[in-house]
């Protein structure tokens, strides 16, 4: 299997390529691919170094994937061309995830629908992931009739760039800025700019995917927010269901769901946290408790490493789906 990774040298592709390694992929060459300004740098990968090449280069050599992570623009202009070369494409940007004629897949909830005609492939939104794959089992047993949600987002998820910030902020230095304030000791209610609404793209994103992946029927609203942390976004989230539901079986269902590991005893107050999710491939749920404002309504707590689930695995669980199915 011959794998391109598009972004192979930023925060996600870095990720992407430990994931690629810790799940055994078959690889039988990496084309690692990145701007101009990194081509003909070298990466290590599986003990052998390889040397980074540019968008056009990539096309050329013909990859059965290629995994991208670098970007909206970059995916609009680059993924048709990969797919016209016969590449099987798996896009971790916004670009084609409410694009009509693109699957917005996550493997455990909806893999089955892809297939061989599907060269663009989208991966959702780190958010959405972690949300639905909690929502899924639950909506098929009791069916969601709506979601509040409240994120608390890694500031990883900005990228290199907002990490350096709080690290400036933290030693006393003064630097570039991702944010418009400072993210250390603050909470920050805007992931993403604003839309004419006065959601932000992010929360319009919880909103809009789940809708296309699980139910259009299900009505979502979302707040998200920034916070100091690295190690992965967390959520709160509200659920009301259509038909009641019994506490032990919503733990017996998630339980059972693959991709989902509970952290749920308030005796010895376990529960998910990004320090607990970090450097982990599932999304961990925990404080399952019974809204007790308002029948058939449901409160728990999310947590998933952003750059794992939320992206690098989620993409990677994906090419080794089409390769299951012998799509690629």
């Amino acid at each position: 299997m011959r794998v391109a990774v598009v972004g192979a040298t930023g925060m996600v592709g870095n990720v992407m390529l430990k994931v690629l390694r810790e799940h055994n992929f078959p690889i039988t060459e990496l084309i690692p691919v990145a701007s101009e300004k990194s081509v003909g740098q070298e990466i290590e990968f599986g003990g052998l170094k390889y040397t980074v090449v540019g968008l056009s280069t990539a096309v050329d050599m013909k990859p059965d994937i290629a995994i991208f992570s670098a970007g909206g623009d970059t995916s609009l202009e680059w993924a048709p061309k990969f797919a016209a070369a016969g590449t099987t494409v798996i896009d971790n940007s916004s670009a084609w995830r409410m694009d009509p004629t693109k699957k917005l897949v996550i493997p455990e909830i909806n893999g089955d629908v892809l297939t061989a005609d599907d060269k663009i492939i989208a991966n959702p939104n780190c958010s959405t992931i972690q949300l639905v794959l909690t929502l899924a089992p639950l909506h098929k047993a009791y069916k969601i009739k709506r979601v509040v949600v409240s994120t608390y987002q890694s500031i990883t998820g900005t990228g290199v760039k907002a990490v350096q910030q709080m690290e400036n902020e933290r030693n006393g230095i003064t630097g570039e800025m991702a944010y418009n304030y400072p993210i250390d000791k603050n909470c920050i209610p805007q992931c993403d700019s604003f839309l004419d609404n006065g959601y932000t793209k992010e929360e319009m994103k919880l909103t809009n995917e789940t809708k296309k992946i699980l139910d259009p029927a299900i009505n979502v609203t979302a707040t998200a927010v920034r916070v100091p942390v690295v190690g992965g976004h967390s959520e709160a989230v509200n659920i009301e269901f259509e038909n009641e539901f019994d506490l032990a079986d919503v733990r017996r269902l998630l339980h059972e769901q693959p991709g989902i590991t509970l952290k749920d005893d308030p005796t010895t107050n376990s529960y998910p946290m990004p320090k607990y999710a970090e450097g982990k491939d599932d999304v961990f749920v925990g404080r399952i408790r019974r809204d007790e404002s308002q029948a058939n309504t449901l409160n728990l707590w999310i947590v998933a490493d952003n750059l794992r689930k939320g992206a690098a695995t989620n993409a990677v669980q994906i090419a080794k789906l089409l390769m299951e199915k012998g799509l690629v």
